[in-house]
């Protein structure tokens, strides 16, 4: 059982993360190129139907957008890691930036070429700057204590998930007074900005690119070469709870979705996402508020069973209330697991491999998430409802019980 520790008689605040030399300024910036990130999928897609007429079309330049944007984050962190972010990130946020203006042209009107698109959204994506796996580094130089840098990262979290419910609300305004293309348009802007500000902040300007090494990686038989990042257990163990729990999250959108239509309320769809929204934030800032004895390994499956617990009992739900009440209980473990997965993979490398570690743990969540959309398209019509919330949540049981496995079997 995970129990607080004594709290200490002053112990750090949010506050005390904020005041922390450069944290804030470099925090801003980070966030201002990140809210790109929260208004970008739902501009594009939204361009790209209009210009083409095609919900498939747009389906298909999203899908080449996301594979790039997700599946290359690691080799776009490794480059930070080498080089240093102020080598680094210029060139993949101006690539990036203009891409994004090139679509928002080639969609302003229709009539655009869905191949065309696919080129370009798949080009773009693949120039992504991690500003995430980026700015967590920057914590980890900026925040030295542990305790205090658990906050920071928690802090960190649930900026980001109020930035993913910000940024379609933004493309809302957009679309009420313009075409959907300027959403694109802006989302470009934001990321130029945005990391424009974060490299030339002092907390940037301090960093060196140093190795890329795991601690306590030995090196391979015959070899001089240190062994490869996931070959390290505690990354493979943060990356396999971020994937876990996007496959959790990536289910239950869909879920949701159908849940209401079968009740006739197809409305309440925006009402249980935000629950889960607002459930994450509240217990990602709890999370870190609270002093915990347990070191962070043995608290990571803990937090990912009792999402999966949630979800369980969401599927038994009466009636959309309840559901979600239900689901807002599930989004309070959902911040907490990721902060820890991520403090995780940063315990597990030492700091010239920082960026991609977090960029791995970054790279399963999101992979999670589409693989988990995809399996409960495959189900929804073919099981009943609670079969269907017992399936989403399968992947946080078995990842939960592997890891407390591992852990018996290690005492």
């Amino acid at each position: 059982m995970l129990r607080p520790s004594p709290a200490p008689s002053r112990a750090p605040s949010y506050a005390a993360v904020l005041r922390t030399p450069h944290a804030a300024p470099t925090f801003g910036a980070a966030l201002v190129g990140r809210l790109s990130y929260g208004m970008i999928w739902l501009s594009l897609m939204l361009a790209v139907k209009d210009a083409t007429g095609s919900f498939s079309a747009a389906g298909v330049v999203m899908a080449l957008f996301g594979a790039t944007s997700v599946l290359l984050s690691p080799a776009r962190a490794a480059l930070v890691d080498r080089y240093g972010p102020r080598r680094a990130l210029p060139p993949m946020a101006g690539v990036y930036a203009v891409l994004l203006t090139v679509l928002a042209y080639a969609t302003w009107r229709p009539g655009a070429p869905a191949p065309v698109l696919g080129v370009l959204a798949a080009a773009a994506g693949a120039c992504t700057p991690p500003l995430g796996p980026v700015m967590r580094t920057l914590w980890s130089r900026l925040v030295p204590d542990r305790e205090l840098l658990r906050r920071a990262y928690s802090l960190d979290g649930v900026a980001e998930e109020l930035l993913f419910v910000t940024g379609p609300l933004l493309v809302g305004v957009v679309i009420g007074h313009t075409v959907p293309a300027a959403g694109v348009a802006i989302s470009a802007a934001l990321v130029l900005a945005g990391t424009g500000a974060l490299v030339c902040s002092p907390a940037v300007r301090g960093t060196r690119p140093g190795p890329s090494a795991g601690r306590g990686a030995a090196p391979e038989a015959g070899s001089g070469r240190r062994r490869s990042l996931l070959g390290l257990a505690g990354l493979r163990h943060a990356a396999l709870v971020a994937a876990a729990v996007g496959l959790c999250l990536g289910g239950l959108d869909l879920l949701v979705v159908a849940f209401a239509e079968q009740h006739h309320r197809g409305g309440s769809v925006a009402w249980v996402l935000a629950a889960l929204s607002a459930g994450s934030a509240v217990g990602g800032l709890a999370y870190g508020a609270v002093p915990w004895r347990a070191p962070n390994r043995v608290r990571l499956p803990v937090l990912v069973a009792g999402l999966g617990v949630a979800l369980v009992v969401a599927g038994l739900s009466p009636g959309v209330p309840v559901l979600v009440a239900v689901v807002a209980a599930a989004g309070v473990f959902v911040a907490p697991a990721l902060t820890t997965a991520y403090l995780v993979a940063d315990e597990s490398v030492d700091a010239g491999a920082r960026t991609r570690a977090g960029a791995w743990v970054n790279t399963a969540v999101n992979a999670g998430s589409a693989l988990g959309s995809a399996g409960a398209g495959l189900l929804v019509d073919r099981l009943p409802p609670p079969v269907c919330f017992a399936l989403a949540a399968l992947p946080a049981l078995v990842c939960a019980a592997v890891m407390a496995r591992g852990a018996l079997g290690r005492r």
